[in-house]
């Protein structure tokens, strides 16, 4: 039955996965049953396997129990980025860029589609464009910083300085613990600035933000931004995609990459 039960497992996983919406245990096996036609107590056997082995993991909300992918562990989120939270053992390989991410009250661990769609897009432009040391057009601004995963990630593939600012006070102490995690404190700044208030010029500005929120602060983006310096914007539910492409080709910003995952996308765009 074990062989039987693998197929099952990486079904689950798959399904789990490419889930736009949060599956609770009843719909995972009914689900599986169906496809498989095992007993549910043989498939609730493969989930508490997974869960042991933290593939996967409970989560609660409203009086619900959902199964999602468990983020309390290495793991891949991009060719080059794995996140790993502290304390937890991986072995890199030689190209491996691992950022320990401590979860917290704020956003940004790695779960939510989003963060791995802005992370590929800092990795598409550090990895694809080649960087200029000299300041400061070796530099990252983080707008909404969260955990600070987004300036770790620019700063751990190589951007020499960062700055991430948030207006809530819990974020920029989250934020602020995990860059001294990292050993990161003398390279990345956290503020509590507002993006109105930015006077320095950056070659790479983030932003993990809602479409209403990334149309709105288009035009400061612009000003922060240098002569060729790249955007990259996620947040965006997939319908609003070409909405936000369409505001920020107004402010001359060409379109280089773009990524869907689930019902989200992430884009680059390129300062004319």
């Amino acid at each position: 039955m074990t062989e039987k039960l693998n197929p099952v497992a990486k079904e689950l996983l798959k399904i789990v996965a490419n889930s736009s919406s949060r599956l609770t245990p009843c719909a995972l096996e009914k689900t599986l049953c169906q496809k498989f036609r095992f007993e549910k107590k043989q498939i609730s056997d493969v989930i508490k396997k997974l869960i042991a082995q933290n593939e996967l993991t409970y989560t609660y909300e409203y009086g619900c129990t959902f199964i999602e992918r468990s983020f309390n562990r290495p793991v891949r989120v991009s060719k080059y980025v794995v996140l790993k939270p502290p304390g937890y053992y991986y072995q890199s390989k030689s190209e491996d860029v691992v950022v320990q991410i401590k979860s917290g009250a704020s956003f940004g661990d790695g779960h939510h589609p989003t963060t791995r769609l802005a992370i590929r897009g800092i990795e598409y432009v550090l990895k694809e464009f080649k960087l200029d040391h000299s300041e400061p057009y070796s530099m990252v601004l983080d707008i909404g910083t969260g955990t600070g995963i987004l300036v770790l990630t620019a700063v751990c593939l190589g951007i020499d300085k960062g700055v991430g600012i948030d207006i809530d006070p819990c974020a920029r102490s989250e934020a602020k613990e995990n860059i001294l995690i990292n050993g990161l404190e003398d390279r990345i700044e956290i503020s509590d600035q507002y993006l109105e208030t930015i006077d320095q010029s950056f070659y790479l500005v983030t932003a993990n933000l809602r479409s209403p929120t990334l149309k709105k602060i288009c035009s400061c983006v612009r000003k922060t931004v240098i002569l060729s310096g790249f955007i990259a914007l996620s947040g965006i539910r997939s319908h609003e995609l070409a909405d936000i492409v369409k505001t920020y080709s107004r402010k001359n910003f060409e379109t280089l990459w773009r990524e869907k995952e689930l019902d989200w996308a992430g884009v680059v765009l390129k300062k004319l």
